[in-house]
């Protein structure tokens, strides 16, 4: 969705990027010049393109932009590490730094969780993409993340300064919902740092219901841990996702997230959400403090097991939730929002150039 908009605001401009699979993205993407890596002619890339993670770096430093004044980079991996010529001016917007090198590597690379020879190849490979990751961010003129909380660990790591602009959501796709509301609702993909399983933890032996959309390596595991009041709807198309939100008594969000467009998708439908109270959502939802019930979009649970989840779901039914204002709150995530954002964001930078130039 980032994308989209710089497309958007920059009609003619080229695309670089590692692989591209044909048809995988939006019209407004695929218009563009598509320039790939040498990685793009690797096979499996579809699927198997996280094996080529060490060679990354290199691929992305190949790209010649020798001929580009303004470059515009949307990264979660390697992306801000591109070469750019002394004259160009380069903004680079982070959707995180590197998780699976830096925060979350216990999460993908636990002792528990790979194999004896992974144990010997994956740290060396992770401590070389962590010292390109820093030495990289140097070559960006200024850093654009999309929460706060990704902010703060651009600066952990990188030591540099960052404007937050939250990223664009289709608001205008998710309307006030006045339909009478049944159950609790997860959507997500279905891995283990999302925890969905402290979601269904939390609901057994509650006269409650919980819906889960979404699928993912998790499915079957969870599907085992759940009771009789947890249904898995899979996969489902934006329509129906748009119905589901909006018949939903909360959405629950119980995992970390870097900024997490869907509970902004669930606020905008006028549904409530009850998060942990970490990462972006501290950003996205109005929490509960016990003195602004009215004007609140959910509740923070502290501790993240099923007990203080459990708690949180019966203080959400002493509570009365104003669904017009949660709707109304979640508009200030649309995607024109965004647009006059980053324009102006790059239209400044740029004119600053200019002028520090002559």
């Amino acid at each position: 969705k980032v994308l989209e908009v710089l497309c958007q605001l920059f009609p003619q401009a080229d695309i670089f990027t590692l692989i591209h699979n044909p048809g995988s993205v939006s019209p407004t993407i695929e218009r563009h010049r598509i320039i790939t890596s040498f990685l793009n002619k690797f096979p499996f890339k579809t699927k198997g393109y996280r094996y080529y993670l060490p060679l990354f770096p290199t691929a992305i430093e190949l790209f010649n932009l020798k001929d580009y004044d303004l470059i515009l980079s949307t990264s979660h991996c390697v992306a801000k590490g591109v070469r750019t010529p002394p004259h160009a001016l380069h903004i680079s917007y982070i959707h995180t730094p590197m998780r699976y090198v830096w925060d979350m590597y216990d999460d993908y690379f636990g002792a528990d969780l790979i194999s004896w020879p992974q144990s010997w190849i994956i740290p060396p490979i992770a401590n070389y993409l962590r010292i390109w990751d820093v030495t990289s961010s140097n070559r960006v003129d200024y850093f654009v993340a999309n929460s706060r909380h990704v902010a703060r660990r651009i600066w952990k790591y990188y030591r540099r300064t960052a404007e937050v602009i939250h990223p664009p959501v289709e608001t205008s796709h998710f309307p006030l919902s006045t339909a009478p509301r049944h159950y609790f609702l997860i959507v997500s993909a279905l891995v283990p740092y999302k925890r969905v399983d402290l979601a269904i933890e939390a609901v057994k032996g509650m006269n409650e219901k919980l819906v889960i959309v979404g699928d993912g390596p998790e499915k079957k595991r969870l599907e085992k841990l759940a009771g009789t009041n947890v249904e898995f709807l899979g996969y489902q198309e934006p329509e129906q996702l748009v119905q589901l939100y909006g018949e939903a008594k909360a959405l629950l969000f119980p995992g970390e997230e870097d900024f997490g467009i869907v509970p902004v998708e669930a606020q905008s439908c006028g549904t409530p959400v009850i998060a942990y109270g970490r990462g972006g959502a501290l950003e996205t939802v109005i929490g509960y403090d016990g003195h602004n019930a009215p004007k609140c979009t959910g509740i923070f649970f502290q501790e993240q097991n099923p007990d203080a989840l459990r708690k949180a779901i019966q203080q959400f039914h002493q509570l009365e939730w104003d669904h017009s204002f949660i709707h109304k709150h979640a508009q200030q995530f649309s995607m024109q929002y965004f647009r006059e954002k980053i324009a102006r964001f790059i239209e400044q930078k740029w004119k600053a150039m200019q002028e520090n130039h002559i």
